[in-house]
Parts: C-alpha cells; structure tokens; sequence
C-alpha cells in the first residue's frame, strides 16, 4: 500500500499547477520572467492572485499525500518517502518532461502536514528575512535551512528530521542561480523590475 501511495503521492506532485494557471492566462511561464512554474514567477507574469493560486495548490500536493499517509498508521520511513515522492514529483514532473519547479511550497506542505510547529518557525524565519532583505529567493534558502534545525530542536523522530534535510539540501540546490546572482548583488527585491 505505501508504494501504491507513493506513486500516487509522485503523479500529484507532477500536477504542474504554476504552468496550468499560467495556460489559463495564455501565458507559458516556461518562456517568461525567470521560466520556473513555481509561485514567484506565476506572480510576476500572470499576476499575484494566479501566483497565490500556485502557492496554495503546490503546497497541497505535499500535504495532502503527506497528511494521508501519516494518518494511515503506516511506518515513519514510509510517511517520509511518500512525503519525498510528492516533492520530487513537483521537482521531475512526468508532465513536463522532469522540467518541474525549486519545491519550496511543496516541501512547505509537506512539513506542515509532518511537523507543524517546526514549519511554523520555517515560515517566520521566512517572514523576518523577507521584510528585512525583500529577497524572495533568500528568504526561502533561510527557511529551507531552518527546517531541518527546528525539527531536530523541537524533537521531532529522526527520520522526519532526514526527510527535511534532504527537503531543504534540494531546494537549496535548485536554487543555484539564485545563489550566484546573491553572490553578485544582481538578484532581484520584491517591487524591483
């Protein structure tokens, strides 16, 4: 049943929800902005309530698989794959020939589902260091690497705290570009053009 769940868990993350309400606008978000189908670019192209949208169904499709398979009595390790299986799917969706988005609000719903009071800190630590560098990309990088700590402060089971640090190392990881423009002072602030 967990393998049956997981496989489901990864087609759900393939939904790839950004570039569908960008199709709705007439709008291929692969070929504008920065090309990525996730929530910040759907936002800046398609507008910020198609950019909300895609924040909140990204989200869900890590929750979601996540929340039913914690619920299910199956074993921790299991919970954690399926949990994975949905974000990588969100990363390689099947759809989109594996071209798929940087997994922040996918992992987000995952963790929410698994650890809501460590994600709780995530999303502050988010909302501090966005008010304070106007950086989308930092403030997900900061939140990213705060997972795994506050799971691992709060307690949480051992193979929770893995699942957010394997979470968190890939969306550090799509975020390589991100980085080097950081890196040059190139990367854009919330409300620069």
């Amino acid at each position: 049943m967990a393998l049956t769940i997981a496989i489901v868990s990864y087609l759900l993350g393939s939904i790839p929800t950004g570039y569908l309400f960008g199709a709705l606008a007439g709008v291929d978000v692969r070929k504008t902005g920065s090309g990525n189908i996730g929530a910040t670019n759907v936002a800046r192209t398609v507008g910020k309530g198609r950019g909300v949208a895609t924040l909140l169904a990204d989200a869900g499709k890590g929750f979601i698989p996540a929340y039913v398979a914690a619920h299910l009595e199956l074993a921790q390790s299991a919970v954690a794959i399926i949990g994975a299986a949905a974000f990588l799917g969100h990363l390689y969706p099947i759809f989109l020939k594996f071209q798929g988005g940087k997994g922040v609000a996918t992992a987000l719903g995952v963790l929410l589902a698994l650890a809501p009071l460590a994600t709780l800190i995530s999303i502050v630590v988010f909302a501090v260091v966005i008010f304070i560098s106007r950086i989308i990309s930092l403030s997900s990088i900061a939140a990213a690497l705060a997972a795994p700590i506050s799971l691992w402060l709060l307690s949480y089971p051992a193979t929770y705290i893995v699942l957010a640090t394997f979470l968190a190392a890939m969306v550090i990881i799509r975020h390589r570009g991100n980085i080097q423009r950081l890196v040059a002072g190139t990367e854009p602030r919330i409300g620069s053009r």
